[in-house]
């Protein structure tokens, strides 16, 4: 005998009694850190240690209830799910009934939206809390056929002792994820759950055939609602007279496209803004519309004449502060918004909102902090300025941070020192920052060393006073005897060697 496969065979289950004592004992040695007889099966043993790790009690916990009676009703009658439960009910209620077991469906949390079946097994349900308005997650209520089912989104049968809460080792459950044929999310589970004596093999085909005929269902809804908003909102299409553009649904699917078939857009458009420039996956720019249900987009034509991108000259090498220029256009920063745009000019790829705060803040970024900064510096400067999903200069960007460096990439030492006026945002605090503008002198500060070049060690000496000893060493052995810059050096030298002793 073996525990070691991913579904309960009729072998195994034979003599469903003497299986559900062997599991009680695996339970209990694996639990205490003895020696089981049989190591679980994989499946279950994973499910146990998520669980774990959630501090799910093993031999004291309940489902929390999350949602009275009232709240059921109003969650059920707002679910996707709900018109399904009509397929679900001749697909299993029936079976569920004369197998003395209950037909249980969850919302993709884990919560038992809907419970039907043998009246004495919901009877004894209840006194367990396996109803309506209760959380079946691994993480509230431990290994169970639903929770397990949303977190490997593949059908599972727990038998007895695999559930890791003792409370329910006299239940046997199996369970299926139901996908949303639109986006491809688990919207949640149906359950098959009842008295570990009368389990039956054939419990997880059951509810794999229950959910995909479930599925099918709601894709036939949603190819009937695909029609009527493509039927409402051609005129919209059309309306565009010879503009490229398309018609998505309220989840940035594509329904139609114009000028037809030839023109080449992905399956689904990001959405998530809800209007405004969108960059589609080859990097075209689109503009996104809203419509009373879904969204027009709207695609520059090959005729349409390009606009010039703009053009952001940054200055942020300098003691007097950040200065920018917008298109010939000085543009007041605060430090923050200096920030954002240097690392977005560090950046070209772009940056996600969490990449942001953490180049931001460091550990303690905060996304929406940083997705708020955003909208306000979008604001500022034009959203045309700067793109989103992920955040990105749509500019020509002149940065003098960025000419220093691609000075030193060619080996043009003298370039780099011109462009060099100081450290990079002195005042910045951002870790992200903070790296770049010591990088960036150490750079500056070793090439010099490198080369022994007087001129380009004066430069940075005049815009970044330092008491380093190596740089005033080689600035005093290179510059002459008369030059008055080596008095200044020397006097220095002097200085910081009298600190020091």
């Amino acid at each position: 005998m073996t525990l070691n496969d991913e579904c309960v065979t009729a072998e195994l289950l034979a003599d469903p009694l003497e299986y559900a004592s062997l599991l009680e004992q695996v339970w209990d040695a694996v639990l205490r850190g003895g020696r089981a007889p049989k190591p679980p099966r994989p499946l279950v043993s994973d499910s146990w240690q998520r669980s774990l790790a959630a501090d799910v009690d093993p031999d004291a916990r309940e489902a929390p209830v999350v949602w009275e009676r009232d709240e059921v009703r109003d969650r059920r009658a707002a679910h996707p799910l709900a018109a399904a439960i009509p397929v679900l009910r001749e697909t299993v209620l029936s079976v569920a009934d004369e197998a003395m077991h209950v037909m249980i469906v969850t919302d993709r949390d884990g919560l038992i939206l809907w419970r039907e079946g043998s009246v004495d097994v919901e009877r004894r349900a209840d006194r367990v809390r396996l109803a309506e308005g209760t959380r079946w997650s691994e993480d509230a209520i431990g290994t169970n056929a639903m929770g397990t089912t949303l977190a490997v989104g593949r059908p599972v049968q727990i038998y007895s002792a695999e559930h890791l809460v003792r409370t329910y080792h006299d239940w046997t459950c199996a369970a299926s994820p139901i996908h949303d044929p639109d986006t491809g999310d688990i919207l949640g589970s149906v359950d098959i759950s009842g008295p570990l004596r009368t389990v039956h093999p054939a419990m997880v085909a059951l509810v794999s055939a229950a959910a995909q005929l479930a599925e099918s269902h709601l894709r036939a809804q949603m190819a009937a609602r695909d029609e009527r908003l493509r039927a409402k909102n051609m005129p919209h299409l059309r309306g565009l007279r010879g503009e490229s553009g398309a018609l998505l649904t309220p989840t940035g699917r594509v329904l139609a496209v114009e000028p037809g078939p030839g023109l080449r857009l992905p399956e689904r458009i990001d959405v998530s803004d809800g209007h405004g420039p969108v960059v589609l996956d080859d990097g075209r720019e689109a503009l996104l519309e809203p419509l009373p249900e879904g969204f027009l987009l709207r695609l520059p034509t090959k005729n349409s004449a390009a606009q010039p991108r703009p053009v952001l000259s940054l200055s942020f090498l300098n003691s007097s502060g950040p200065r920018a220029v917008l298109d010939g256009r000085e543009i007041p920063l605060t430090t923050r918004h200096a920030e954002i745009l240097t690392l977005l000019a560090m950046s070209p790829g772009g940056l996600t909102a969490d990449r942001l705060a953490f180049q931001l803040y460091g550990e303690r970024g905060n996304p929406v902090t940083a997705r708020a900064e955003i909208h306000r510096l979008r604001t500022h400067l034009g959203e045309h300025v700067i793109g989103t999903k992920p955040y990105r200069l749509r500019a020509e960007v002149d940065a003098d941070f960025l000419t220093v460096r691609k000075a030193l990439r060619a080996g043009n030492l003298r370039a780099a020192v011109e462009s060099y006026r100081g450290p990079l945002l002195e005042a910045s605090e951002s870790p992200a920052i903070r790296d770049e503008r010591e990088e960036l002198f150490a750079s500056l500060r070793n090439a010099a060393l490198d080369r022994g070049d007087a001129e380009a060690l004066w430069a940075l000496f005049q815009h970044q006073p330092t008491d380093d000893l190596e740089v005033l060493g080689q600035l005093a052995h290179r510059l002459a005897r008369h030059d008055p810059r080596r008095h200044l050096v020397t006097a220095r030298m002097q200085r910081v060697l009298a600190e020091e002793a």
